[in-house]
């Protein structure tokens, strides 16, 4: 079981960092980004960003790799 969390938490931040890395490249932030993608709660975008696997922050992330043009 731990080697499944160490690998959730590891694909979490690999996710986080690619995302934060587009929002670089684009100068944009998360507030920005959370208005793009039709989002009302900056700190909801920022769950999905941090790898938040509920069903909402999934759909936030799939919102998100479009916008951000991320290969998923």
């Amino acid at each position: 079981v731990e080697m499944n969390e160490q690998a959730l938490l590891t694909s979490a931040k690999e996710v986080e960092k690619e995302i934060k890395t587009a929002l670089l490249n684009k100068d944009m932030s998360q507030k920005e980004l959370t208005k793009l993608i039709g989002e009302k709660s900056t700190p909801q975008v920022n769950r999905a960003i941090k790898g938040d696997m509920s069903p909402k922050s999934i759909r936030i992330r799939e919102k998100i790799y479009t916008v951000l043009n991320i290969q998923k």
